[in-house]
């Protein structure tokens, strides 16, 4: 899968929220409302695109990456860059993850010379947490938000 990291635009933050993902993964599911496509727009979110620029998934960093309840139980205190991402539906599952991953860290550790990474993951996601671990994120805190279970994991180093 050959893909490519491109500016967010508001035809792609459309898109990526009206993604659907099926049980149990519909927690990530989005509303499309105005509000959400700002928050895409605001700059902090990049798209991942193929080479026709069709949208496979995107991505996010600093405090859109974050859990509300994390900050307030002192899950981000370190200095860390955070990231958030997302897959289209329709690709996940496929083992198209790590490819997907290993493009974003690349991006990260070249924007932010060697500052650690940290993401926050729904504990019941263990295909996410399998694939940050393969590409040595470890966890480190875990926080409740919403009657869920989260973990942060950090990840220092290179891939480069």
């Amino acid at each position: 899968m050959d893909i490519h990291i491109a500016r967010m635009t508001q035809k792609y933050a459309v898109e990526a929220l009206c993604w659907k993902y099926e049980k149990p993964y519909d927690f990530y599911n989005n509303v499309l409302t105005t509000s959400a496509i700002v928050e895409l727009l605001g700059g902090s979110y990049y798209a991942i695109v193929d080479p026709s620029y069709k949208l496979i998934g995107f991505f996010c960093t600093g405090r859109s990456a974050k859990i509300p309840a994390g900050e307030r139980n002192a899950a981000y205190i370190e200095d860390c860059v955070d990231l958030g991402l997302g897959m289209n539906p329709v690709l996940t599952g496929k083992g198209h993850g790590d490819q997907f991953l290993k493009r974003i860290l690349h991006f990260i550790e070249l924007e932010y010379k060697g500052k650690p990474i940290r993401l926050t993951v729904a504990s019941f996601n263990k295909r996410a947490i399998r694939l940050y671990e393969k590409n040595n994120f470890i966890k480190e805190h875990q926080f409740q938000y919403k009657g869920m279970e989260f973990i942060t994991m950090r990840r220092n180093g290179t891939i480069i």
